[in-house]
């Protein structure tokens, strides 16, 4: 049974050395470090630090260790020839699609002496509607996993509303870490503060790890990931200028700045054009049913208009691995008609010939279907959803 990975989510994204640049005025304190783009500058810095340090790609990907993306060094040159080897290539992880993500940025930093390894992190919940600490002893390892295989070591607090994470709740955390006396006082004091950057900033998710205890009994945070909420851009227009586009895939990114929420599967022959996300889910899994997998899914929102379907249409059909074009939408304050007619004209100035499987209801969606019927398109209408799955599997089998 295949499985349908989703790459990406709509999510401004910061590197590890840009999460820890914006939590320092949290108090967060990291391990020193510095940026570098060349082995030039790799080898300088590394000799800054006595020539033992931690190399690692900044890229927007968790599991960049396992890919390669992180190294151990213990001379200047040793970090000089993994820049060579690794600055302006593409990193494939278990998070990314099979082109990966491109290495332009390496952040090197000072070792750790490391006695023990937590994870961390501050996430919304959607069960508990609101954030939550998740905390476990098993830090350096996918938490996913950890979840998986042993769910009782991991912790999970909600945040009260007014007043954050309760005094005593904290230290019953303490006490199922087994931290030493000397750190209780400073975890106490980086949850808060970890709490108050997880508001300020509007973020998704914060996460440490690992977060480790030192040989002389410190909190260190030794990696950081923070994800802010894409409808913050009002509020924190500040950090979201840090954004890098290169990290992001192309097509995604064209999407989103034209205010179109599209999402690239990780295989599939299907471009999916819909209006409205349960809408979206519901024609993904038609498209499943019919025997074919989606290659994405557009979604244009339902206020869309004319010029927002054309480039909807450009978007999906770019994709090379779309082999036909299933659009399945509701109109309700957009008109079908103006819908059909952007269809139309963005097919004609992309050359699109394949089959397009179209399921429409809603305002005009007579006149829209008369629309289609009438140009030159490989257009086959389906009556309903079910339709549309077995009209998909007939043209699959055709092939």
């Amino acid at each position: 049974m295949s499985v349908i990975k989703i790459v990406r989510i709509s999510l401004m994204n910061l590197h590890e050395y840009q999460s820890r640049n914006l939590l320092k005025d949290y108090s967060i304190v990291f391990p020193m470090g510095d940026i570098g783009e060349s082995p030039e500058e790799i080898y300088n810095i590394s000799k800054s630090y006595d020539g033992r340090v931690v190399v690692k790609a900044q890229i927007h990907s968790g599991g960049r260790g396992k890919a390669g993306g992180v190294k151990l060094c213990n001379s200047p040159e040793e970090a000089k020839e993994f820049a060579k080897g690794i600055l302006g290539k593409n990193i494939i992880t278990s998070q990314t699609d099979s082109d990966g993500v491109i290495v332009e940025k390496l952040l090197v930093t000072e070792l750790t002496d490391i006695d023990r390894e937590f994870y961390l992190s501050i996430t919304i919940d959607p069960d508990f509607e609101g954030p939550v600490l998740i905390i476990s002893s098993e830090g350096g390892m996918d938490i996913e996993k950890v979840a998986e295989e042993t769910p009782e070591k991991i912790i999970k607090l909600p945040f009260d509303p007014i007043i954050g994470a309760k005094p005593y709740e904290l230290r019953k955390i303490i006490r199922s870490l087994d931290l030493p006396k000397e750190a209780n006082n400073e975890f106490i004091k980086m949850i808060n503060n970890l709490y108050l950057a997880f508001l300020a900033t509007d973020s998704t998710l914060i996460e440490i790890n690992p977060l480790v205890l030192d040989k002389k009994n410190n909190l260190i945070p030794l990696d950081c990931k923070i994800n802010i909420d894409d409808d913050s851009f009002f509020r924190q227009k500040s950090i979201f200028e840090l954004r890098d586009k290169n990290q992001e895939n192309p097509i995604e990114t064209r999407a989103k700045d034209f205010d179109l929420a599209y999402v690239k599967l990780d295989q599939g022959n299907v471009g999916c054009l819909v209006n409205g996300a349960g809408l979206a889910m519901a024609t993904m899994d038609v498209t499943t049913k019919s025997g074919c997998f989606p290659a994405n899914f557009l979604d244009v929102g339902g206020s869309t208009d004319k010029e927002k379907i054309k480039e909807a249409f450009r978007i999906l059909v770019s994709d090379k691995n779309v082999e036909f074009l299933l659009i399945n939408l509701f109109a309700g304050i957009a008109r079908a008609d103006l819908i059909a007619e952007g269809v139309v004209e963005a097919a004609k100035e992309t050359s699109f010939d394949l089959p397009i499987i179209v399921s429409m209801r809603g305002t005009n969606s007579e006149r829209g279907f008369s629309i289609l019927k009438n140009s030159d398109l490989d257009i086959h209408i389906a009556e309903n959803l079910g339709n549309a799955a077995e009209v998909l599997s007939v043209l699959n089998k055709r092939k």
